[in-house]
């Protein structure tokens, strides 16, 4: 089976190539895809420049939900796995831990959660381990999930809410020492706290959507 890593990126090119060298340490990954989402900064002519990578660039900046459905809609892979862009302390044994368990049919979705990195980190997934950006998963489960362009930074609650209404599978795999740079930290603290705000303003718009997330 075909299995593609998709990079979800928005102005992440001082950070995204600890995550690409990452996923070319893994076994497991036939193809990167690393879509830029209307970034400003050179991500997309970073990952262009990498013969290893497949980049798409989106005019303008769409959300995380676009960007996700635009890498898988660019492969014909079996699997695909979502990463952040900005994870720290990711490596090739972790990637392939967490497509593992998907790739052997123990689990429709495998999450990649956080443990012994950061403390806010962990302790943020360890609360809400839905909010997490690792995922793999069939490409085509993912296709027929509505209204995932529409989520933005919800799309991970949107996922996780379509895999409960269906019943499916879901295998959580610890990711020992790894954690992600806060919006803090990359963007300054006002900025960084503006955007977070949005952030839990998208995903209580997806947790309090009435409508089921069915076929």
């Amino acid at each position: 089976m075909k299995v593609t890593v998709i990079v979800p990126a928005y102005n992440e090119r001082n950070r995204i190539s600890a995550v690409l060298d990452a996923i070319k340490q893994a076994e497991l990954v036939d193809e990167i895809v690393v879509v830029s989402d209307g970034s400003t900064d050179g991500t997309y002519e970073l990952a262009a420049s990498d013969p290893d990578v497949k980049a798409i660039q989106l005019e303008t900046n769409r959300g995380k939900g676009c960007a996700m459905r635009a890498g898988a809609e660019s492969t014909d892979a079996d699997i695909i796995l979502f990463l952040d862009a900005d994870l720290i302390g990711m490596d090739g044994d972790k990637v392939d831990a967490i497509i593992e368990p998907v790739l052997e049919d123990q689990a429709d979705m495998a999450i990649g959660i956080f443990h012994a990195g950061r403390g806010i980190t962990d302790l943020a997934q360890f609360v809400a381990p839905y909010i997490s950006g690792q995922r793999a998963m069939n490409r085509e489960l993912f296709l027929s999930i509505p209204r995932v362009e529409a989520a933005r930074s919800g799309v991970e609650t949107a996922i996780t809410k379509y895999f409960r209404a269906h019943g499916l599978r879901v295998r959580r795999v610890s990711l020992s020492g790894c954690s992600h740079y806060m919006k803090e930290e990359k963007l300054g603290l006002f900025k960084g706290f503006a955007w977070r705000l949005k952030m839990y303003m998208d995903i209580s718009k997806i947790i309090l959507d009435g409508r089921e997330y069915k076929r």
